[in-house]
């Protein structure tokens, strides 16, 4: 594996693969790896020749009152998961690097920015867009594979390739779970014992609502009630929001398909905790399993 740190060393590398013929295949993170990165990794390699992973902590995504300086963050341990996984390229580029002086441009992600995580978060999605693309361009990936547990992130992107004509393709690749159903996650690190059975009502509600769609119901209306009832049943969190949205738009829906995603966001304590499922295919793991259970691998 090779490690990366300079823009321009990572458009180099790029421009030598693309001599080559080689196929890149592309993982954005935000580092601190675990499962779910490197699931993400094979589906990659699966794809392409090359696979680069980039781990970048992106300021211009958070708030002025949000969890940039405490995000968690270990490249030494990203280092070792990656070559392990079989990364060929490690880009860890410094903040001053890929923002050498603030952005005056940014990519704006439109009305459907602006809801959901958008409404919570003012500005992320500019953010995220503009760091995303800032990366397509030096990687100058043929596919890139983002992970469903962020959605409406993965569903932006989509419109940005589309929308800007991007030569690049996405792959969106299930969310994978601990045995007990909740959908990993970096900041799953902050939770402590309490909080983490706290945050098992998560899954237990979004598997709350696909029993009701599975039991014929497509009101969207009655499906959010379904999935609210068990959050609000639930003590120590605080529901930020619960919708069933269209998965291209991921605006709301007043009928839900199969194709149709429940989305939540809850807050337990201080961490918040974003989950959701397609209605069609429900969750991959039991999550009224007290242990075992299985842990799900993404396609």
């Amino acid at each position: 594996m090779r490690l990366i740190e300079s823009p321009a060393a990572m458009r180099a590398a790029a421009a030598d693969a693309k001599r080559a013929m080689a196929r890149i295949g592309f993982v954005p993170t935000m580092g601190f790896l675990h499962a779910g990165h490197l699931s993400l990794v094979r589906e990659a390699r699966r794809r392409t020749d090359l696979v680069v992973l980039s781990s970048f902590v992106n300021p211009l995504q958070f708030g002025p009152t949000e969890d940039y300086a405490t995000y968690p963050r270990d490249p030494e341990r990203d280092r070792a998961l990656a070559q392990g996984a079989g990364v060929d390229l490690l880009w860890i580029p410094p903040a001053e690097q890929l923002y050498p002086v603030p952005p005056v441009v940014t990519v704006s992600p439109g009305t459907a920015g602006t809801i959901l995580e958008g409404a919570i978060r003012p500005g992320h999605f500019a953010g995220v867009l503009t760091v995303v693309l800032k990366l397509f361009q030096a990687v100058q990936p043929d596919v890139a594979v983002f992970g469903r547990k962020d959605a409406q992130q993965a569903a932006l992107v989509r419109l940005m390739i589309r929308d800007l004509d991007l030569p690049v393709e996405l792959v969106v690749a299930p969310t994978v779970r601990e045995a007990d159903a909740l959908a990993l996650s970096s900041r799953n690190i902050h939770l402590d014992a309490g909080m983490r059975r706290r945050a098992l009502v998560l899954p237990r509600a979004l598997a709350a609502g696909v029993a009701a769609f599975r039991a014929g119901e497509r009101r969207s209306g009655a499906l959010v009630a379904a999935t609210a009832k068990v959050l609000g049943a639930a003590d120590g969190i605080t529901v930020e929001y619960v919708n069933v949205v269209d998965p291209d738009s991921f605006s709301p829906s007043h009928a839900a398909t199969e194709r149709s995603f429940l989305v939540v966001a809850i807050r337990v304590g201080a961490n918040r905790l974003l989950d959701n499922v397609v209605l069609g295919e429900g969750l991959e793991a039991d999550p009224g399993a007290e242990d075992g259970g299985r842990r799900s691998e993404d396609r």
